[in-house]
């Protein structure tokens, strides 16, 4: 079973969107079947293979989401940050400022499913492995 320091050891070596790929390798390889990222305050949600899950903590002061999703202005911001134009923290700025609430990886199918406030689906793009 992983840890939260095992995850955030693999985490400290994002430093942009184009880190993400490595980083999908690492938890696969710990046992991670999904997980969920919370854009309000940064916290997640991890589930293994068996169905344990690990919460950590929030990351950052919280954020106000906006009620109105804006998918042009977010894929926007999505592909600067795959591209490495952004950091971590500036990512989930502009991902609350865009409507998006929280973002859920699923490891197995190596989907990432973007949602807004209300649980709405936004946005699936595949994760380049």
């Amino acid at each position: 079973m992983f840890t939260l320091r095992q995850i955030e050891d693999a985490h400290s070596k994002v430093k942009s969107g184009a880190d993400f790929p490595q980083y999908i390798r690492d938890l696969i390889a710990m046992g991670v079947s999904r997980y969920s990222i919370y854009v309000n305050d940064g916290h997640a949600e991890y589930i293994s293979n068996d169905g344990r899950i690990v919460l950590s903590e929030a990351e950052y002061e919280k954020l106000h989401i906006i009620s109105d999703t804006d998918i042009i202005k977010f894929k926007q911001y999505l592909r600067a940050h795959q591209q490495g134009k952004t950091n971590y923290f500036t990512f989930c700025e502009n991902s609350a400022e865009t409507g998006i609430y929280k973002w859920e990886i699923d490891t197995a199918n190596k989907t990432c499913i973007y949602y807004d406030s209300f649980g709405n689906f936004v946005l699936e793009e595949k994760i380049p492995i």
